[in-house]
């Protein structure tokens, strides 16, 4: 399948994410959901605007004395009184009651390769439906998506797009999953549950890219339609998520427990930022708690640093460093480790971790070789870990 163009008329693997987010940001990219999706069905959708579209009440908070609420979504648990919104600018106390503003009306929508997600064990050289809304649930001093996951959903152009025809579009252009992505899925959790309910039964993969900053309950009842997940390790100490996120890293480590518990297909990014989470000593820590806790078939990508946002005077991450990352990964046990955002490295492909054979190449997000047959290394038969049919 062809990659989906843009509104400038570039393909899209001539843009990068964040200059397609910059369209979306100042309402320029509307057009190219207008295109991509023809709405014959509802006429308001053509038409992308700024302003609250949908709201749905939430079912995961508490009602408290003077109306006040207390959010159970994510572990910030914030107590909200009413008339105001929580951390994360998308939810609201109206009345004594908490509603979601941002359900069915993504700023985001697109069409991307898997491998861009970034999934390297699901379905290799497929299209997933990739959307997202406004707003966050941590404030990353290094976010590449900062113009939409900073934003108030007021502040953004979205469309309306009911989770019914999302999945009627994602099946029509070929799409083998719906991706919840580019800002914080967990802070658009009625909208992304809902499509991922009626996705699975048309068939489709669920696949989220998150920051893991979500509770037990909700987080359960998501692995019930979840078919995989890419969770973003920031960092491996509470340090640095308190000075860099905004966040907290038990709960991260507690939902990606869960999520191997649960039989969802996981995946994992450390975005290696100079001078911040660069520290070998605890890579190695991180490493070997990934080994024990989740097992050393659970694919690991070291994510190279751009300056960007908040620390634009740090320079991008060496790519030798990367590659001392990922040896570190490797000699603490680890059997899938990759290399991001460096395209036409070697750490881009796939290695079966038995005979040390390539059994996918990658040339950016393209695949050029797949040498497995129903799952299994085909050289020497080891099973390799992932969703491949």
């Amino acid at each position: 399948m062809g990659s989906a163009g843009n509104c400038d008329g570039l393909p899209e693997s001539q843009m990068t994410r964040r200059e397609l987010l910059k369209l979306w940001g100042t309402g320029l990219c509307a057009l190219c959901t207008v295109h991509l999706f023809s709405f014959p069905e509802t006429p308001r959708a053509q038409m992308a605007k700024k302003g609250l579209i949908r709201t749905k009440l939430s079912p995961y908070f508490t009602s408290l004395d003077g109306g006040a609420i207390q959010c159970n979504l994510c572990p910030r648990q914030c107590l909200v009184p009413k008339g105001k919104r929580g951390f994360c600018r998308v939810r609201e106390n109206r009345e004594g009651k908490y509603y979601s503003l941002v359900y069915g009306n993504p700023c985001v929508i697109h069409l991307d390769p898997i491998e861009k997600e970034p999934f390297f064990h699901v379905l290799p050289g497929t299209a997933s439906l990739t959307l997202s809304t406004a707003g966050c649930n941590f404030q990353c001093k290094f976010c590449e998506n900062w113009e939409i996951s900073q934003a108030f959903p007021e502040d953004v152009y979205s469309h309306e797009i009911p989770p019914k025809l999302v999945v009627k579009k994602a099946k029509e252009m070929g799409a083998r999953s719906i991706a919840y992505t580019y800002a914080e899925p967990t802070i658009f959790y009625e909208y992304m549950f809902d499509t991922a309910y009626l996705a699975k039964k048309a068939g489709l993969l669920n696949i989220i890219h998150s920051n893991g900053f979500i509770n037990m309950n909700p987080l359960n009842k998501l692995c019930e339609v979840l078919h995989a997940a890419h969770i973003d390790l920031k960092g491996f100490t509470e340090a640095f998520y308190h000075e860099l996120s905004g966040g907290e890293l038990a709960p991260v480590l507690d939902t990606m427990k869960t999520l191997k518990q649960k039989g969802v297909h996981l995946e994992i990014t450390n975005l290696m930022i100079p001078t911040k989470n660069d520290d070998m000593s605890v890579v190695k820590k991180m490493c070997l708690w990934l080994k024990k806790e989740l097992g050393a078939d659970t694919p690991v990508h070291f994510s190279r640093f751009y300056p960007l946002y908040k620390l634009k005077r740090l320079p991008p991450t060496p790519v030798s460093m990367l590659e001392k990352a990922r040896e570190v990964a490797l000699s603490s046990g680890l059997e899938y480790v990759y290399i991001g955002k460096v395209p036409g490295h070697e750490g881009w492909n796939t290695f079966c971790p038995k005979c040390k054979k390539m059994v996918i190449q990658r040339t950016g997000y393209m695949i050029r070789e797949i040498h497995m047959k129903d799952g299994k290394c085909e050289y020497c038969g080891k099973p390799i870990p992932g969703i491949w049919t």
